[in-house]
């Protein structure tokens, strides 16, 4: 079974479209993060759930 851990992000009011893009594309990118949930709020503002696969080693004899 896998398992994710997970990372909320919260973009403020202000930020534009292209900025949460780029921020978005560095944990993706650099992390290893995707994109497992975004909610626009009604302010404005953006509260983005990311996830990853957690690799458990497995021990060999």
């Amino acid at each position: 079974m896998t398992e994710y851990s997970y990372l909320t992000v919260y973009l403020p009011r202000g930020t534009t479209r292209d900025t949460a893009r780029r921020i978005l594309t560095d944990y993706a990118e650099y992390g290893q993060w995707e994109l497992a949930r975004l909610r626009l709020n009604p302010d404005g503002s953006r509260k983005v759930t990311l996830r990853r696969r957690i690799i458990r080693p497995v021990r060999t004899l």
